[in-house]
């Protein structure tokens, strides 16, 4: 049944991939001269349209809505706009095509990979996350092929225009995203960056995190955070009348998830696991050292600074509900387990993605589809970069390179979180990173394709385009 299935797949994966190249195709402009503007040179593009153009020093930026197919594999069954934006340099410099997964910011951005070849950047809202989303939403249209399938016609009508090499990255879901980009359309980009991205190989194995938990960090810094997350629960009476108090005061509702009971457990048990995954060791100090002396309004703030009380409310979540249906579908949710907190105290545990998506969405798992992605960067990674932070929850379970992989890369900065970037690497791999990245974007300079210690970003560091943001997303929860 299981090979069955796999045939099933990838047959399946091959006439969609057929389809969609002819589209693709045949939605290219003709070619374009050098002395033609950019703008006209996008919006030329059949389904490009201007949303906006912002002004940035040494750069061009817009906002576009690009016509897609609802459903890749029968292109004439609707179309929705999708939101990209570019960071137009020029068009003799390689491009980097950026996606976090979610939403795409229309402020002017530069990721690491773009700052380090100097180039163009190409930065695609995932579909589904609004205002990206097909109206009526088919939510069985949510997959990763086709959003991977939504990347390849967007690479192939901008080709035409930007014909130097082209990088993908990501980080977190966007990291995961790129991955499952070149899985599906490995002749399309000329290297991949993947930052921080989680691969749920196994649903339901997930002792990699528990072990994680008890390894992060120090002894000390694990035990105050332990603490307070005990007593949050231990206090659940007194702090749950403050949370229904403050969900009054905000409009704040609780259909999705069922309870306040349910969204106050939720976020308490975010707690150790959020820290870890934004903050720092050196921000252990800012922990309660004392839980069962500490009041309950510092119990509280620092569960809300971390997790916030607000997230699994209707509001918080609404934003977030193609995330879950992902990993309620395909992607998965890690699951961990709470050893130092007695079973009388925990009601719910980590609840599953189904809890978090409105009920009038059906969800059904497919538990093929992270499999053959691992299975896929094992045995045919080529031009591939993981880069992981050590004290990151999502590291615990990650992508591992096998045999048949070729000139690809798996680097840990040592203490970063789930901000970790080539930046953080220790001196060689920072060095190696950089020169692999230059060398596949085709800018490598004689001197770093012989010595690869030479290799630095091409671009200077721009205090507003570079912030290094950590890619923010929903803790998972199974």
């Amino acid at each position: 049944m299981r090979k069955a299935l796999r045939w099933l797949l990838a047959l399946t994966v091959l006439i969609g991939t057929l389809s969609t190249a002819g589209a693709a195709t045949a939605a290219q402009p003709a070619a374009t001269t050098g002395t033609t503007d950019i703008k006209e040179q996008l919006l030329a593009i059949p389904g490009m349209s201007l949303i906006e153009e912002k002004p940035y020093t040494g750069y061009r930026y817009f906002v576009l809505n690009y016509t897609q197919p609802v459903d890749h594999r029968h292109p004439s069954k609707g179309t929705f706009q999708q939101r990209i934006t570019v960071l137009h340099k020029d068009v003799s410099r390689p491009t980097v095509f950026y996606t976090g997964g979610y939403n795409v910011s229309t402020t002017p951005s530069r990721r690491e990979p773009t700052q380090i070849v100097d180039g163009n950047q190409v930065s695609m809202e995932y579909r589904f996350f609004t205002p990206s989303r097909p109206a009526p939403a088919d939510w069985s249209k949510l997959d990763i092929w086709q959003a991977a399938s939504d990347q390849h016609r967007i690479f192939k009508a901008l080709k035409a225009v930007y014909s130097g090499n082209w990088i993908a990255t990501g980080g977190s879901k966007g990291g995961m995203t790129a991955t499952y980009y070149e899985r599906f359309y490995p002749g399309d980009m000329d290297g991949v960056v993947a930052y921080v991205a989680p691969n749920d190989v196994v649903n339901n194995e997930d002792s990699a995190y528990d072990r994680f938990f008890t390894q992060v960090g120090t002894t000390e810094c694990r035990d105050r955070l332990n603490a307070v997350q005990r007593e949050a629960l231990v206090r659940r009476e007194p702090l749950e009348k403050k949370y229904a108090a403050y969900a009054a005061d905000n409009g704040y509702t609780f259909t999705t998830v069922g309870s306040l009971d349910r969204a106050y457990e939720a976020v308490v048990l975010d707690y150790v696991w959020g820290f870890w995954q934004y903050s720092l060791l050196s921000d252990c100090n800012t922990i309660p050292a004392d839980a069962k002396t500490a009041t309950d309004d510092e119990i509280w703030n620092s569960v809300d600074t971390i997790s916030g009380f607000s997230f699994y409310t209707d509001q918080g979540l609404e934003p977030y509900t193609p995330y879950y249906y992902q990993a309620g579908t395909q992607l998965g949710a890690p699951t961990i387990h709470f050893p130092y907190i007695e079973k009388k105290y925990v009601t719910y545990g980590y609840q599953p993605p189904r809890n978090f998506v409105p009920r009038a969405i059906p969800m059904k798992f497919q538990p093929s589809a992270m499999r053959d992605v691992d299975s896929w960067v094992r045995h045919n990674a080529h031009h591939m970069l993981y880069v992981y932070g050590q004290n990151d929850p999502w590291g615990a379970e990650r992508f591992r390179l096998g045999h048949g992989a070729k000139d690809s890369y798996v680097f840990t900065a040592p203490g970063k979180n789930h901000g970790a970037n080539v930046a953080g690497l220790v001196a060689d791999e920072k060095a190696l990173a950089t020169a692999r990245i230059l060398e596949w974007a085709g800018v490598a300079s004689p001197t770093v394709q012989s010595n690869p210690s030479a290799a630095k970003p091409l671009a200077r560091y721009d205090a507003k385009l570079d912030v290094r943001e950590v890619e923010r997303e929903p803790m998972l929860r199974p």
